[in-house]
């Protein structure tokens, strides 16, 4: 048995904490209020009682910041320290027994294979949160899988993007003159963070741009395995409709393991294509 509380409520709340102040460097009462919808007083009775019961001399109260900051002996209690915990509980697709696993809640005739968990510093992730949320610029050192190379770039990051395999942020480039997308684990060194950025979400043509995905069986299966397929995915009339932004759509259809390559294969391969491939090819 855990010597934590078994309540998943403070359970939850002080990994949240404990998440929170780690990776963004800066927590508050209104983190907690916002969240679990509680008044300011029940917020900063859960932020003491973390550093009384919890983890005493984690978190060290900053006036500058008008909030808690990671002190320099910061030790993670109720997680594993690892990036894809915050990113994951942004994107609300966390569960909270990944992280007590040791508690006995009924779940050992479950086995899970978690996501790929990517080498990310908080030292890298804070500059570029707190960026988007400033609308900044930021110097990076970045290193990219073309020639391995690395380099410095000058980025205006808006939003960062989960996906089943990696965690990368959507910025404008100013040496390429247009938006990409920089995969967090190859960030080196400590972002730098800059003046107001250059470029907003707004001037994003590909990410404003919203597109439909068609996904229905490989149609050289016959009936029976069409109909498979169709319950598999929660088809409805025989397609899956997906809708996303365009600068999207190859995650989405690598999360569906859908290889447009190699869509005359095996049809048992892959069992499912595109149906509407026509009009997405300008934006792969």
């Amino acid at each position: 048995m855990s010597k934590w509380p078994v309540r998943w409520d403070l359970l939850f709340r002080y990994r949240m904490i404990e998440i929170i102040a780690l990776w963004e460097g800066r927590l508050n009462t209104s983190h907690l209020m916002q969240s679990f919808g509680i008044g300011r007083q029940q917020a900063s009775k859960y932020i003491n009682t973390y550093l009384a019961d919890v983890a005493p001399g984690n978190l060290i109260y900053d006036k500058q910041l008008k909030g808690y900051k990671p002190s320099d002996n910061f030790i993670p209690q109720l997680t594993s320290g690892h990036a894809d915990e915050y990113l994951h509980l942004l994107s609300r697709s966390e569960d909270i027994t990944v992280t007590f696993n040791e508690l006995d809640m009924g779940f050992e005739n479950v086995a899970m294979i978690r996501p790929i968990t990517r080498n990310i510093s908080p030292n890298i992730l804070r500059p570029l949160i707190q960026a988007i949320r400033e609308k900044k610029r930021v110097d990076i050192c970045y290193t990219p899988l073309k020639n391995g190379e690395e380099v410095e770039r000058i980025i205006s990051p808006h939003t960062l993007v989960c996906t089943p395999l990696r965690w990368h942020v959507r910025a404008y480039c100013e040496h390429s003159k247009g938006y990409r997308d920089f995969v967090l684990s190859r960030i080196h060194g400590i972002p730098d963070i800059n003046d107001p950025a250059s470029k907003s979400k707004n001037s994003d043509k590909l990410w404003n741009t919203k597109v439909n995905i068609e996904i229905i069986p490989d149609q050289r299966l016959n009936q029976k395995q069409k109909a498979v397929i169709e319950k598999d995915y929660g088809m409805s009339d025989g397609v899956l409709n997906i809708t996303t932004n365009a600068s999207l759509i190859r995650y989405v259809l690598n999360t569906y393991n859908i290889d447009i390559h190699i869509q005359k294969s095996n049809p048992q391969g892959q069992q499912i294509v595109i149906q509407n491939l026509a009009s997405l090819e300008s934006f792969l």
